[in-house]
């Protein structure tokens, strides 16, 4: 992989803020909504329960990590997307630029949208709540690591699934981990959800992310059994979406599909 290839589609897609005012809300105004909304219910629901400072730290602490998971997603599926409404496509892969380079750089690019968000809705949630993201000091670091590698993976398939299937599946790239929030227990322990749609919870790894969040929250302690399901899971869904990003990649080149994709 060469350095100035991915620095190159770093950069050609950072420009696209400059003067776009949607994808700056995407970036800024949404999240500033999530943590004014549920600050907001979280606080209501406190005060009815008569635990505000524990449902505040629960709320959003996970809607945090939730727009964590989704800027991955996006940085990743998005980055794609805008190269396929740009009829650009084709042209790049014509060029050195090979897949890695490609891959790496949408990456990079959803590490820098994280960065932007979290920032935004940490300081909100600080002015407005007193709520300090840093409480927990490093005990969340490996659930957020692994958070943010899942996203990735969730960006890797779902770009597949556009490869596949075509301007069809362009909405998936939006709303692709909306899917899989009613089994993450993002803001409901597992322990609520029907028992005989709980198994597919414990198959998806931000579920564990979740679960292991509230247990530090709670104990102070990172839950070593959480945070085996969490890699576990993770890894064998990074195997599975790579080889599949990878065949319908192959695919489309060899059917003439990155030509139609619009």
């Amino acid at each position: 992989m060469k350095l100035h290839r991915i620095t190159a589609i770093i950069i050609r897609h950072l420009y696209l803020y400059k003067r776009s005012f949607p994808r700056l809300m995407d970036l800024l105004y949404w999240p500033a909504l999530d943590v004014l909304l549920w600050g907001f219910i979280s606080m209501y629901l406190g005060s009815v329960a008569g635990s505000v400072p524990n449902a505040l730290t629960l709320f959003l602490g996970a809607l945090i990590l939730w727009n964590l998971l989704n800027q991955a997603q996006k940085g990743v599926s998005i980055t794609f997307l805008e190269e396929v409404w740009a009829r650009n496509l084709l042209n790049m892969f014509v060029t050195p630029l090979t897949v890695s380079e490609f891959l790496s750089a949408s990456f990079l690019l959803g590490v820098i949208r994280i960065v932007i968000v979290t920032v935004v809705m940490a300081a909100l949630s600080f002015l407005f709540y007193a709520f300090n993201l840093f409480q927990f000091g490093l005990f969340l670091i490996p659930f957020i690591s692994l958070l943010l590698v899942f996203g990735w993976v969730l960006g890797v398939f779902t770009t597949g699934l556009i490869l596949r299937y075509g301007s069809a599946a362009q909405v998936l790239a939006f709303g692709f981990v909306l899917l899989i929030q009613p089994f993450s227990a993002v803001f409901y322990p597992v322990s609520v959800i029907p028992e005989s749609v709980r198994w597919i919870a414990y198959l998806v790894p931000s579920t564990y992310v979740f679960e292991g969040m509230r247990a530090v929250i709670a104990s102070g302690i990172i839950p070593g059994s959480l945070l085996f399901g969490a890699v576990l899971s993770t890894s064998i869904f990074s195997v599975l979406s790579w080889l599949y990003f990878l065949r319908m990649f192959a695919h489309a080149k060899v059917n003439g599909a990155l030509m139609k994709l619009d």
